[in-house]
């Protein structure tokens, strides 16, 4: 999954070999949000997932939305979305990974794995917590933070399902 500003971003991440896309852009008003959405949808050919904004994801008919942990409960994006698309949850530990399973997300976004500039305030919890996560977790975990083309092959060998990446799809 490659994290994603722009329409631009996504698709070039796509030529670059993401298999899906996650919109983040905190700053963008929400009708630039949605256009862009809708756009990415339309033009990537790839599930897109959208940051925090369900209204945004169910006007653009994205694959689904990411959650951060202290936002809108899943069961509460799962009744606006519905059953299908994905309802996925960042988590920073086991507690919040177990609690967005047991609240009936799609997946956990779990991280950061690796130090990453995105968040310098938090440490990489590391290969041996993205291991026991995604052992004792139910559903997929993808690692993100700090992933590279260096460290995916020992994120999959952790146990997680999948990758997030920003800066390595740009």
């Amino acid at each position: 999954m490659a994290i994603v500003d722009g329409v631009e971003a996504g698709l070039a991440a796509r030529r670059r070999g993401a298999t899906m896309l996650q919109l983040r852009a905190p700053g963008l008003p929400t009708r630039q949000l949605e256009r862009d959405a809708r756009r990415l949808v339309t033009e990537s050919g790839l599930p897109v997932i959208i940051s925090r904004r369900v209204d945004v994801a169910l006007e653009a008919r994205a694959a689904g939305v990411n959650l951060p942990e202290d936002d809108l409960p899943v069961a509460a994006a799962r009744r606006l979305l519905g059953v299908n698309p994905l309802v996925g949850r960042s988590v920073h530990d086991l507690t919040g990974a177990l609690a967005a399973a047991g609240d009936g997300a799609s997946y956990v976004l779990f991280g950061p794995v690796f130090p990453t500039l995105t968040h310098p305030e938090r440490r990489g919890a590391g290969l041996h917590a993205l291991a026991a996560l995604s052992a004792a977790v139910p559903i997929p975990v993808i690692a993100v933070g700090g992933v590279s083309r260096n460290t995916v092959a020992a994120c999959l060998e952790a146990g997680a399902a999948g990758h997030a990446a920003i800066r390595m799809y740009r």
